[in-house]
């Protein structure tokens, strides 16, 4: 599940531009059936496509038409959606990664849903700009997740440590923690958007930018990563490390205390004995915002150009992301309710995932200022931390990135 809500390889522009603007000129290509509707996303996990097929049954009822779902694997929903639009075959609801989200947007592929009757009314700010493109509001978030420090109890316990809040605190504790084979924290640096996905804390809570790569402020938080390593509290294979790979080592016991999603929780509750806590991640200095990256999924209406269907589509996408759909949602998934009400109800019912609640309140989205660059600053970046945890200064790593990002190569 850990890949599940990070960004894929992007499809160029030109050629998402090409097929969507074909589609649509065209108009809608097949005859449908009027009272069938299709949702295209990524749950083809077992437990996520059974919760979807629960919600479209209630919303088919409420609704009074068919909902059906189509599930394909997340890094296969934009070259999917591609296919029918050329097809003209568009699905009346698609599911996209909220990375992925501005370049449909960009080529003209989707509706906004305020012009189809759904506000923003409840959902806070951050979680707006992360369906949103350019100022315009095009995916609706049910659920949203974010990273957070797990560690774990006994260990911290054991050792008469506290839950350290700031980079020092963690550093300091890490240190403290590290034992044998056992390393104090585990997180992903890895070549790929889990590792960029994992730093975007550190650079945001720094004051770093992804406009600027080469700022000293950026450069301050990758060598808060390289004197972690230096110490010796994260293992050497932290640049090879997916999230999953961090998690499987925080089980084992080979790490104190881990960055990770609640996409884990599932995993980690199946592990007899592990007593997990979660905690916001550390900032630079006490009193600092922990600004962590937004993740996960935005129900969208493709411009198809018909518009009673699209108003369908809203509806269905109105049901889907409704206060006790949500709700019910993020209890089965982890995630946290994008709608503020429906957030608060979800606090009283897991209180220990307060934590998480708290930083997706501080979390932004990651393509909110470059929405479609955003894959070449994270390609810039994957290169970047493979050169300074190996022995480049952060400096010249993020002085070349930031050229390769402006550059787009």
């Amino acid at each position: 599940m850990s890949n599940r809500f990070t960004p894929r390889a992007a499809v160029p522009l030109t050629v998402v531009s090409a097929l969507i603007g074909g589609a649509v000129l065209a108009g809608c290509g097949q005859q449908r059936d009027p009272d069938v509707y299709t949702v295209l996303n990524s749950s083809t996990d077992e437990s996520y496509h059974r919760w979807d097929a629960e919600t479209l049954a209630r919303c088919s009822k409420q609704l009074g038409v068919t909902i059906e779902q189509q599930s394909v694997p997340a890094s296969q929903v934009m070259t999917k959606a591609l296919r029918m639009a050329s097809s003209k075959s568009l699905p009346d609801v698609l599911q996209l990664d909220a990375s992925e989200m501005p370049t449909f947007a960009e080529a003209g592929g989707l509706i906004p849903l305020k012009d189809l009757g759904l506000t923003t009314e409840d959902i806070p700010e951050g979680i707006v700009n992360f369906g949103s493109y350019r100022g315009t509001y095009y995916g609706a978030a049910r659920t949203v997740n974010t990273l957070a420090l797990f560690y774990n109890k006994d260990t911290l316990d054991k050792a008469g440590l506290k839950v350290p809040t700031t980079w020092a605190e963690m550093r300091e504790t890490a240190k403290k923690l590290t034992q044998g084979k056992r390393y104090g924290l585990a997180l992903s640096a890895g070549g790929a958007e889990d590792g960029v996905f994992q730093f975007t804390p550190f650079m945001w809570s720094n004051g770093g930018d992804e406009t600027k790569l080469d700022s000293p402020e950026v450069a301050g938080a990758l060598d808060y990563w390289k004197s972690l390593l230096k110490d010796g509290s994260l293992s050497k294979s932290t640049v090879n490390w997916t999230q999953a790979d961090v998690n499987d080592q925080f089980m084992a016991g080979n790490a104190a205390m881990m960055i990770n999603g609640p996409w884990q929780v599932e995993t980690l509750n199946s592990k007899k004995g592990l007593n997990w806590g979660i905690a916001e991640i550390p900032v630079p200095k006490a009193g600092d915002d922990s600004v962590g990256p937004l993740g996960g999924g935005v129900l969208t209406v493709p411009n198809t150009g018909d518009e009673k269907r699209e108003k369908m589509s809203a509806k269905i996408i109105g049901c889907m992301s409704g206060e006790q759909e949500e709700i019910t949602y993020a209890l089965n998934s982890w995630m946290v309710p994008a709608n503020e009400k429906a957030a608060a109800e979800w606090r009283k019912k897991v209180p220990e995932l307060d934590a998480l609640a708290d930083q997706v309140a501080t979390a932004r989205s990651r393509t909110a200022k470059l929405g479609a660059r955003w894959s070449s600053v994270s390609l810039a970046l994957q290169s970047a931390f493979q050169s300074a945890l190996t022995g480049e200064s952060s400096e010249a790593a993020l002085s070349r990135a930031q050229k390769r990002a402006t550059s787009g190569n």
